[in-house]
């Protein structure tokens, strides 16, 4: 027995499903899950010893790879000082400036320690600031598993959600509407119905848990319209994307596209820690100045702005603003993905792809869908053939249909053709 099975039968005499979160179980794709024993830039190595070429990355903070000396340097210089201290440092000011210095539709920030929470308390925010209560989400997005969030679509758009997991009341669901993504006539009905209800959407710019699906230019626009004609907060979602898809993140990607575009909150997490627990969520002084201890709405974390994780995620944007970072990092995943399209067109199988910065998705359809009815429609079989096969050749993708993969500044040129050439031999 491989030390990883060995590992998985001990843990789930423990741990829930012998993992703490559930994808890592592999249900989705079956077989026993690795159990890392340490990293090291673009590599993962398993208790068997074994080594990955690493496509999650942390599922998107390892922008620059495992242990990057930087990084470590800083963290460890955090370390001595002190683990926690439950009272403000300079070092939360530096992350809060560093981050405000690069989304300029945000004027002040507050520090979090996960992406649900940041979710969760950007939602009430809206709440607390516009003095209502409903909202929209979409299938397909992944806010984090907040009571409100954990909602499917109703009956029609006059009725609202219904809870996907056990434990969370159909009365806390009643405030969340959820519409389909890039479903523009829908979208339209939704507010006429219920828009001066609204306190906020909430949207990810591109749906890392479908994948990688955009949210369509045209889309986006209409939303950024409706929502200021109805008074509702427009929120993004940038806890995958942020600082992963380019410098000014997926906001100043449709910046250059929408003329005038910002939303009203937006929520960060992943890449601004590196690595470490750590997210944000910021808007503009007047939105934030509803936020305890100024205002009414309360939000409060003991560990909120660590001293060890702000020294990780400062030390990580501080390198990514280096010149010309993001223009090899998105060379690099283009070439990767590129790469993959020709070596399924090669042996005719069914392939699409996407990418943007250091994020992709690719798809065993002809075709990028772009909702998450069509994702669905995606054939599993093939696509957990292709996973085991590649874990096989030590390449290591996300072990679920529906997630989106990750390239860091750590892989090289001959990671990629490794991957390439795993990926020929697979889809054969």
């Amino acid at each position: 027995m491989s030390q990883n099975q060995t590992l998985f039968e001990r843990a789930q005499r423990v741990i829930p499903g012998g993992v703490n979160s559930p994808v890592r179980a592999f249900r989705a794709v079956g077989g026993t899950p690795r159990f890392i024993t340490r990293g090291d830039g673009a590599y993962i190595y398993d208790a068997d010893g074994q080594r990955y070429i690493d496509y999650i990355g942390s599922w998107g903070p390892m922008i620059l790879g495992h242990g990057h000396p930087a990084v470590l340097e800083a963290v460890i210089s955090a370390a001595r000082e002190g683990f926690s201290f439950g009272a403000p440092t300079e070092r939360e000011i530096e992350l809060a400036e560093e981050i405000l210095k690069l989304v300029p539709s945000m004027e002040q920030v507050r520090l979090v320690s996960s992406g649900t929470e940041a979710t969760m308390s950007a939602i009430r925010l809206a709440r607390g600031a516009t003095g209502r209560s409903k909202f929209i989400k979409f299938e397909g997005c992944y806010h984090g598993h907040t009571d409100a969030l954990l909602v499917k679509a109703g009956s029609g758009l006059a009725t609202f959600g219904h809870p996907t997991s056990a434990g969370v009341p159909e009365e806390v669901a009643q405030h969340t509407l959820v519409l389909e993504f890039n479903h523009l006539a829908q979208l339209e009905e939704a507010f006429l119905l219920h828009g001066k209800q609204l306190a906020c959407v909430i949207i990810e710019p591109i749906a890392g848990n479908m994948n990688f699906v955009r949210t369509q230019v045209a889309y986006m626009k209409r939303l950024r319209e409706l929502c200021t004609e109805y008074g509702a907060l427009l929120v993004l979602d940038e806890v995958m994307t942020g600082f992963r898809v380019g410098l000014a993140s997926a906001q100043g990607h449709y910046a250059k596209l929408i003329p005038g575009f910002k939303p009203d909150i937006s929520v960060f997490g992943k890449v601004i820690g590196g690595g470490m627990p750590l997210a944000a969520f910021g808007a503009s002084r007047d939105i934030m100045k509803h936020l305890a201890p100024l205002g009414g709405v309360y939000q409060a974390g003991t560990l909120s702005g660590n001293p060890v994780a702000t020294a990780c995620g400062l030390a990580t944007l501080r390198e990514i603003q280096k010149p010309g970072f993001f223009e090899a990092l998105s060379a690099k995943t283009r070439s990767l993905v590129d790469g993959l399209a020709a070596v399924a067109k090669e042996n005719g199988v069914p392939f699409s792809v996407d990418c943007e910065g250091g994020m992709f998705g690719f798809f065993l359809m002809d075709q990028l869908p772009q909702e998450y009815q069509t994702v669905m429609t995606t054939d599993k079989a093939r696509f957990n053939h292709f996973f085991h096969a590649m874990l096989d050749a030590g390449v290591y993708l996300a072990p679920a249909l529906y997630e989106a993969g990750f390239v860091s500044a750590a892989h090289s040129q001959a990671d990629i053709e490794a991957t390439l050439a795993a990926a020929a031999q697979a889809l054969r």
